[in-house]
């Protein structure tokens, strides 16, 4: 499924064209970015949590030749399903 898929839905369900609908889910998702960006948690009710992790600057090998390197520090976005979603995943 993909935004377009996801417009096509929330169109049908609430009465609006899939312009209108794609435009919202737009503005929803540049928010949820936008929050991430800052460094702060996005709570959904009954969804789950978007929260942003940093990941330390640590060590690793390449594979191919065995050589040490290192993977520089990163931040990651990391996403943590409600209990209600959970629920309706496993019935």
């Amino acid at each position: 499924m993909n935004t377009a898929d996801i417009a096509g839905v929330v169109a049908a369900e609430q009465g609006l064209d899939k312009a209108a609908a794609k435009r919202v889910i737009d503005a929803t998702l540049k928010a949820i970015t936008d929050a991430a960006i800052k460094g702060e948690e996005v709570s959904l009710p009954g969804f789950g949590k978007f929260k942003v992790q940093d990941r330390p600057a640590r060590e690793g090998r390449n594979p191919a030749t065995g050589a040490t390197l290192t993977i520089a520090a990163s931040r990651k976005v990391s996403f943590t399903p409600a209990k209600a979603l959970k629920d309706s995943l496993n019935g």
